[in-house]
């Protein structure tokens, strides 16, 4: 009789609750929400064509009425995507500490940037081509140009001081300017240039675009 007991209590012990239901569920949605998140961004890679919903169902395992579970339609995908790129993206940014002298903390900028350019272009591209009128998309655009230009202020912070307010707005703006993901393309694509080719003729320009870096002092 106490086995009986024994082993009814641990099959109620060994059963999820609801909230645990609940969250298993959840887990497995957010997990579902990502993996076509991720198929959106691979195909897309792959070509610069928009991926349909039957595309993007069959890469990422799922029938497309999970996408539309997910998402009300294909723009509030391609937000998703976009916000899920920019937090990516700020992470990698922020691990990468530009301390150092003039030489090192240009080096450094022009990788990472660099880096985010060659795995960011197809996504950068589509959401400039597919912007039309949404707000959401050109606030995304904006937003990651402001992104550009405060970190370029944040890099070059002691070169940049020495300027008068005007000048050193029309640095910052001609150095967004370059290291634009249509510069890099056009050095990588255009002009058949390896990664380090690349990155050392941004760094040359950048070098010239910045003033003298003031003695510490």
């Amino acid at each position: 009789m106490r086995g009986g007991v024994t082993a009814r209590g641990g099959a109620e012990a060994a059963a999820p609750s609801g909230q645990e239901r609940a969250d298993g569920r959840r887990l497995r949605s957010a997990r579902t929400r990502q993996l076509i998140i991720e198929a959106y961004l691979s195909l897309l890679r792959e070509s610069p064509q928009i991926p349909t919903a039957v595309a993007i169902a069959q890469r990422a395992g799922y029938s497309v009425r999970s996408i539309f579970e997910r998402f009300p339609d294909l723009h509030a995908l391609r937000v998703a995507v976009t916000d899920d790129a920019m937090m990516r993206v700020s992470a990698q940014v922020a691990s990468e500490r530009m301390v150092g002298n003039r030489e090192s903390r240009v080096r450094l900028h022009v990788q990472t940037r660099g880096r985010v350019c060659d795995e960011w272009l197809p996504l950068w591209r589509a959401l400039n081509a597919n912007q039309g009128d949404s707000p959401d998309l050109k606030n995304r655009i904006r937003l990651i140009r402001e992104l550009v230009i405060r970190r370029l202020e944040e890099v070059y912070a002691p070169e940049l001081s020495t300027l008068k307010e005007r000048e050193r707005r029309q640095t910052v703006l001609a150095l967004e300017a370059l290291v634009d993901f249509e510069s890099w393309a056009r050095l990588r694509g255009h002009f058949a240039m390896s990664f380090e080719e690349a990155c050392d003729v941004w760094i040359r320009a950048i070098d010239r675009l910045l003033p003298e870096t003031p003695p510490v002092s």
